[in-house]
C-alpha cells in the first residue's frame, strides 16, 4: 500500500528546455528532506505541454534517484489515447518507475465504464507488477472513474490498489473507501484536504501527491508521519503553521476590462513555480498557454509566503540551507518579482 508523502514535482525550464542539472537538484533537495517519493512528470511537472521525449528524460532522472535513495518513483503516463498510455507506461516501467499515474482520459470524455474497460486496466494487465494510480480530477477532465468501476478494476488487478482522489467530494472519497475496503490507498491530490482526509475514519487517507511540497518536504512529510502514527496533535502543528500555502495552488484575481470584470484563475503549477522563481530555485516560467500571474496575483503569493515566513521561519528553513538562499531577503525584495507578472492590464491590452 502506498502510504506517505510524493512530491508532484515540477519541471524546472531553462531556454525552453528541460533543465536537467536544476532537476536533478530539486530532486536531490526533495530526497534530503524525508519525502516518501516522487511524481515525474505530473500535471505540476506540466505534462501537457512536454513531447514524450521529455516525459522520458524527465522519468528516467526521477527513477534513477529515487532507485539511489531507496524511494519509489510514480511517472506520469496517462493520456486520453489508451496506445500512446501503453506505450508510455511501457517505457517508464523500463526506466524503473515503480508506479504509473494515470490521469482519466481527458477531452473525448469516456463513461467511467469505458475508463475502467478500455484504459485502466489493460495498463493494469500489461503491466501486473507495477502499482496503476487513477488520478480522479473532473475540473480538470471532465469525466471521472467512479467508485464503483475503480472497486471493480481492484477485484480485477491487484496492482490497482491506489487512487490519486482529487474530487475534492468528501462523499466520493467515502464511497471510495465503502467500495474498496481497507487493503487500498486512497491518497489526496489536493494539499488542503490531507489532514481532513486522512483523520476522516469513513475516507482513512494515507498521504499525498503534494504540490506545496516542492518547497517544504520535510514539514509535509512531517505532518503526514504523524498523522500515519496517530499523533494527531503534533500533526495538528504542523497544519495549521503551513496552512497558508495551500492558497497558492489556484490563486484567484479581479481583473477589470472595458465589458466589466472577469476573474482571472491561476491554476497549478504556476503558483508555486512563480514562488520558486522568485526565491531563486530551478523553475523558468510556466510554457504557454500558461502565461504569468496577474499583478495582484503574485504580490498575493509572494507576501503570504513571506508572513508565514516571518512566522515560523523553520518551516522554510530546510530550503535556505540546501539552496543557500536568504529566504526573507528574496521574498521581500521587489526586483526578485520583476517579469513573472503581467504588468499591462486588461483595459491597456
Amino acid at each position: 500500500m502506498f502510504t506517505g508523502c510524493y512530491t508532484a514535482l515540477i519541471t524546472p525550464f531553462i531556454n525552453g528546455h528541460v533543465d536537467e542539472q536544476g532537476l536533478n537538484r530539486l530532486i536531490e533537495f526533495q530526497l534530503q528532506h524525508g519525502i516518501s517519493g516522487i511524481l515525474a512528470a505530473g500535471t505540476t511537472g506540466e505534462s501537457p505541454t512536454l513531447s514524450w521525449e521529455e516525459h522520458y528524460k524527465v522519468i528516467e532522472c526521477v527513477a534513477n534517484k529515487t532507485k539511489e535513495a531507496q524511494s519509489l518513483c510514480i511517472a506520469g503516463t496517462g493520456s486520453n489515447n489508451t496506445e500512446e498510455a501503453l506505450i508510455a507506461t511501457k517505457n517508464a516501467v523500463e526506466m524503473g518507475a515503480n508506479a504509473v499515474l494515470l490521469v482519466d482520459p481527458y477531452y473525448n470524455g469516456p463513461s467511467s465504464l469505458e475508463i475502467r474497460r478500455e484504459y485502466v486496466q489493460p495498463i493494469a494487465q500489461a503491466f501486473p507488477e507495477t502499482t496503476v494510480i487513477p488520478y480522479i480530477i473532473p475540473g480538470r477532465t471532465g469525466t471521472q472513474l467512479l467508485p464503483e468501476d475503480l472497486a471493480i478494476a481492484f477485484q480485477k488487478y491487484p496492482n490497482v490498489n491506489t487512487v490519486k482522489e482529487s474530487t475534492g467530494n468528501l462523499e466520493n472519497m467515502k464511497r471510495i473507501r465503502a467500495c474498496c475496503g481497507q487493503n487500498f490507498s486512497i491518497i489526496s491530490g489536493d494539499d488542503g484536504m490531507v489532514y481532513e482526509m486522512m483523520c476522516h475514519k469513513e475516507i482513512n487517507a494515507s498521504g499525498a501527491i503534494s504540490v506545496v511540497s516542492n518547497i517544504i518536504p520535510k514539514a509535509f512529510s512531517d505532518m503526514i508521519q504523524h498523522l500515519l502514527n496517530g499523533e494527531q496533535d503534533q500533526a495538528q502543528t504542523i497544519h495549521d503553521k503551513i496552512k497558508p500555502l495551500f492558497s497558492i495552488v489556484t490563486v484567484t484575481t479581479k481583473q477589470e476590462t472595458a465589458f466589466g470584470t472577469v476573474l482571472c484563475k491561476a491554476r497549478n503549477p504556476l503558483g508555486i513555480k512563480t514562488v520558486m522563481a522568485v526565491l531563486g530555485l530551478p523553475s523558468g516560467i510556466c510554457r504557454k498557454p500558461l502565461g504569468k500571474m496577474t499583478y495582484e496575483g503574485i504580490h498575493y503569493v509572494i507576501d503570504l509566503v513571506l508572513q508565514m515566513n516571518t512566522k515560523y521561519p523553520e518551516i522554510l528553513l530546510p530550503l535556505a540551507e540546501f539552496f543557500n538562499i536568504d529566504i526573507h531577503e528574496r521574498l521581500s525584495n521587489l526586483k526578485y518579482r520583476e517579469g513573472l507578472y503581467y504588468t499591462s492590464s486588461y483595459a491597456s491590452d
